[in-house]
Parts: structure tokens; C-alpha cells; sequence
């Protein structure tokens, strides 16, 4: 059965993360499984202050920072599985029936790195509970898992709406190219419009690799229109989103020549940040 491993946190975006996991839990009929990450607190070093203050004023004062510490520990934990299970209820009530609920602790990229192969699709936010809002950061979880991943990770916006219309990122790089046969074979996308984009001069070459994909989505009966557009990459794919009503953007990990830019470093992060849409990133 096909299982999707849905991480939450105290963000804003816990809710639409509930609902992108939902959404594709219901059209791939598979389980979820929930994970809250508690990150550890660093150990507090030993600090000498006798030079400033007495020394039994020194180990009370101690004494209380290791409570203080033990007792944001257990009230974490406590927070985390209230969490947990609200999150499962919630999934429950849309008539999700394998649901399982796990709490971790250390940082979210760390506890599930080695346990990747046991899910097919990750779902979390864009922004985590400490990104920043005002400036529309991408979470730094977010950064990493992007490039840590070896599943499918579906990256969910701030607010969920019905996925009606995809659009591909597509440059024939081989991750493109897994990016369309994915699109093609999956039922997550099955019965969608999809838009197959390439930015790119219209010459021989994206001819050839457009040819390649119109042929396996034609073959796989998918609903589909193609278009080649030049230009800068993370501009031309964020306006199209935007013009067309692309409700899921969907990305392969690496590419090459112009687009290999939205896919590595700080363009793909800008094009995330800048599309308004979940962005389903293919490995």
C-alpha cells in the first residue's frame, strides 16, 4: 500500500500540510503516517559564576535552569503527541483509515533521512514554525530536505485548494524526464490537465525532448499541452503559474542548461517562495 509520511509542526502551515496529505492519501488510497520532530535543546554548559555572586547562589541558580530545562523538555513532549493526536482524528474524520502517529526527537531532516524508503511520498510546508512570514523565507527544513530527499516530496502552500491544473517543469534532463514518466504512472495526477513547460530557445533540442514527452503522456492517455517559452526560468514558470490557474507545480531534483538554475541553490527556493502553489518535487 502506498504511504505518505506527513511531518507537522506548531507552523501556520499545519493545517494546509493536513490537507495537501489528505488530498493525496484519498487519490493514492494509501496510509499516513504523521511525525512531529522535538529538536533537542543544546546542553547548557557549566557556568562559574563564585566570582560574582556566592556559591550557594551559584548551584541554586544551576539547580533552577536544570528544572527550568526538564520541565520545558516535558511540556514539549506533551504538546507534541496533543499534536499528534489531533492531527490523527483529523485525518480520520476525511475517512483516512490507516493513520499512525509517531514523535520524535532531534531535528526532523535527521529522524527521517533513514527512514525514507519506507515512504513514497513526504509532505511538510514551506515554512516551518520559525521562518519568517514577513519576508516570505523558506523554512530551513524545507531547504534541507530538499536536498537530503530521495521520495517525491510534495511541498504544500499556505493554504490548500482543489488541484485541478499541473504544470511541469520540463527541461529533458534526466530527473525531468522521471519527473514526466511520474506524472504519467501515478494516480495522484491521474485525470488532471497538465501543462508541460519548457523554457527554452524553440531549436532542434527541445524539439526532441518535447517530442519524447508528448509521446509517453499521449501513450499513458494523459490529458495534456505543451508549450516552449524563452526566457529567464524562475520568471517565465512563475508567470505561467499565475496566468494558466496552476493549482501544483511539479519539478524534477536536477536539471541543466537554463532551468538547471530553478532546481539548484537559491532560484528554486525563489521559485517556490514566489509561486503561491505546492510544488511536487521528483527525484
Amino acid at each position: 500500500m502506498t504511504t505518505l509520511l506527513v511531518c507537522i509542526d506548531d507552523s501556520t502551515y499545519t493545517r494546509s500540510v493536513l490537507d495537501h496529505g489528505a488530498w493525496a492519501a484519498a487519490r493514492l488510497q494509501g496510509g499516513v503516517e504523521l511525525l512531529h520532530a522535538i529538536e533537542r535543546q543544546p546542553a547548557r554548559p557549566p557556568v562559574d559564576l563564585s566570582g560574582s555572586i556566592g556559591m550557594d547562589d551559584d548551584q541554586s541558580l544551576l539547580a533552577e535552569l536544570a528544572r527550568l530545562d526538564e520541565q520545558r523538555g516535558s511540556l514539549a513532549l506533551q504538546h507534541g503527541h496533543q499534536l499528534l493526536d489531533a492531527a490523527a482524528a483529523d485525518l480520520r474524520g476525511r475517512g483516512i483509515a490507516q493513520v499512525h502517529a509517531r514523535l520524535r526527537h532531534g531535528h526532523l531532516v535527521d529522524v527521517i533521512e533513514g527512514e525514507q524508503p519506507e515512504h513514497d511520498v513526504l509532505v511538510l510546508g514551506k515554512r516551518g514554525e520559525h521562518a519568517d512570514f514577513a519576508r516570505l523565507h523558506l523554512g530551513s527544513t524545507m531547504e534541507r530536505m530538499l536536498r537530503a530527499s530521495t521520495r517525491p516530496l510534495l511541498i504544500a502552500s499556505r493554504a490548500f485548494r482543489p488541484v485541478q491544473r499541473v504544470l511541469v517543469a520540463f527541461d529533458g534532463s534526466p530527473s525531468a524526464r522521471r519527473a514526466v514518466e511520474w506524472v504519467a504512472r501515478s494516480p495522484l495526477l491521474a485525470g488532471l490537465e497538465c501543462h508541460l513547460l519548457m523554457v527554452a530557445n524553440e531549436d532542434r533540442a527541445a524539439t526532441v525532448h518535447m517530442d519524447w514527452a508528448r509521446a509517453l503522456l499521449e501513450a499513458a492517455d494523459v490529458s495534456f499541452r505543451t508549450e516552449i517559452i524563452p526566457g529567464h526560468a524562475e520568471e517565465v514558470l512563475a508567470d505561467y503559474v499565475q496566468r494558466q490557474s496552476i493549482d501544483l507545480l511539479v519539478a524534477g531534483a536536477y536539471g541543466h542548461s537554463r532551468i538547471r538554475e530553478l532546481l539548484v541553490g537559491s532560484t528554486l527556493t525563489g521559485l517556490i517562495r514566489r509561486c503561491l502553489v505546492p510544488v511536487l518535487v521528483v527525484r
